[in-house]
């Protein structure tokens, strides 16, 4: 069985926390929630997580600010900023996607989820497999030479 990747998700909002933990939770991710940035960055330094995904505005450390620590501390982290105030963030964050809270279906916030996991992780061990056999079975039919 393959590990869990960890998340730390992080609003103030503790009903939006709580419905992305469950959604995240039942797509196979450990999910470590906050709700005060300041103790998700310490959570964030103990080490063991994979992906940060925070709301923007918050009291105390803003979401941006937020990134902004975790990518000084590891800038291979992959970030997510969300906001349900702010609808275009020109600002740079050092986020990896931002995206407006209602402006987007879980499933397009599952799947930048996957592809910034896949990106950080690098290709999949099977992936040098089927290059392989790729290989062997000689090049694609449009490129193979045809015969009169």
């Amino acid at each position: 069985m393959k590990p869990k990747r960890t998340i730390l998700c992080v609003d103030d909002n503790e009903q939006s926390l709580s419905i992305r933990k469950v959604m995240l939770e039942t797509r196979g991710y450990r999910v470590l929630a906050y709700s005060n940035a300041r103790e998700a960055l310490d959570r964030f330094s103990a080490g063991g997580v994979d992906l940060v995904l925070t709301d923007l505005v918050m009291p105390g450390v803003d979401g941006s600010k937020l990134i902004q620590e975790v990518k000084d501390r590891s800038p291979e982290t992959p970030a997510i900023l969300l906001s349900g105030t702010v609808k275009i963030y020109e600002r740079d964050t050092g986020a990896d996607v931002f995206l407006a809270k209602g402006m987007y279906v879980p499933a397009d916030l599952l799947e930048r989820i996957r592809l910034l996991l896949v990106r950080k992780r690098g290709p999949k061990r099977h992936h040098a497999r089927t290059q392989a056999q790729l290989s062997s079975q000689g090049p694609p039919t449009a490129f193979r030479a045809v015969s009169a």
